[in-house]
C-alpha cells in the first residue's frame, strides 16, 4: 500500500534513485549515465533541500516509489541555487566534452538555463514529478499533484509549470487530463505545461 508523506533530508538516497529509474522520458536511466548522482543533483536534490515544505514523496513496502517536489517562487528558487546548490556541485565537477549524458547534465550545473520571463511572470511557480511502475495507475500522481497545487494555491501562487519531455506521451496526457496545457516548447525538445491557481 503506497502512502504520501512529507519528504525529509534522510529521503536524499530514494528520491535520487526514483530520479535515476525515470530519467529517460520516464523510464529507467541507469545505463545512461557513469555517475549515477548526477541526475538527483539536478533535478531532485535542490528541491528537498532548498524548499523541504513543499516536497512530498510516495513510499510503499519497497521504499520510495516517487516524488513530487515543487518551488513557489521560480526566480527565488533559481538565486538560491546559484549561492547554496551549483557552486559545490561546479567545485566537484569538471565540465565534460564528451557529448555523454553525463557532460549534458555536468552542463546544466554550470550554465543553468533559467525558466523564460513569458513563462514565470504568469506561472511563477514550478514542479516535477516522477513515480515508478509499481505505483502507477493507481491514482498516486493525481493525487500528489492535486496536494501540490493546493499547497501552493494556499500561498497564493497564481500559477505553476512544469517541464515534460516531448518523447513522454503518457505525461502529457495526465497532465492534460489536470487541466494543463502546453505554453512553451522548449530548444531542447521538451513542452512547458502550465495550469492557472487563481
Amino acid at each position: 500500500m503506497a502512502i504520501i508523506r512529507p519528504a525529509t533530508i534522510h529521503d536524499l538516497p530514494g528520491v535520487y534513485r526514483v530520479g535515476l529509474l525515470t530519467g529517460d522520458a520516464g523510464e529507467d536511466s541507469t545505463d545512461m549515465y557513469r555517475d549515477p548522482d548526477l541526475i538527483g543533483h539536478v533535478w531532485v536534490g535542490p528541491y528537498l533541500v532548498g524548499e523541504p515544505e513543499l516536497a512530498l514523496v510516495v513510499q510503499d513496502d519497497a521504499g520510495i516509489a516517487g516524488y513530487c517536489l515543487a518551488a513557489a517562487d521560480t526566480r527565488r528558487f533559481e538565486a538560491w541555487c546559484e549561492t547554496d546548490w551549483w557552486p559545490a556541485l561546479r567545485a566537484h565537477y569538471a565540465p565534460l566534452d564528451d557529448g555523454s549524458p553525463d557532460a549534458e547534465l555536468v552542463e546544466v550545473i554550470h550554465h543553468y538555463r533559467p525558466s523564460s520571463d513569458a513563462v514565470v511572470s504568469d506561472y511563477p511557480a514550478h514542479l516535477h514529478i516522477d513515480l515508478l511502475a509499481r505505483v502507477r495507475g493507481q491514482g498516486v500522481g493525481r493525487t500528489l499533484i492535486e496536494r501540490q497545487l493546493t499547497a501552493l494555491r494556499d500561498r497564493g501562487v497564481p500559477g505553476v509549470h512544469l517541464d515534460v519531455d516531448a518523447r513522454n506521451a503518457n505525461a502529457i496526457a495526465f497532465y492534460h487530463h489536470l487541466g494543463f496545457t502546453e505554453v512553451e516548447v522548449s530548444d531542447d525538445d521538451a513542452y512547458v505545461m502550465a495550469i492557472r491557481l487563481g
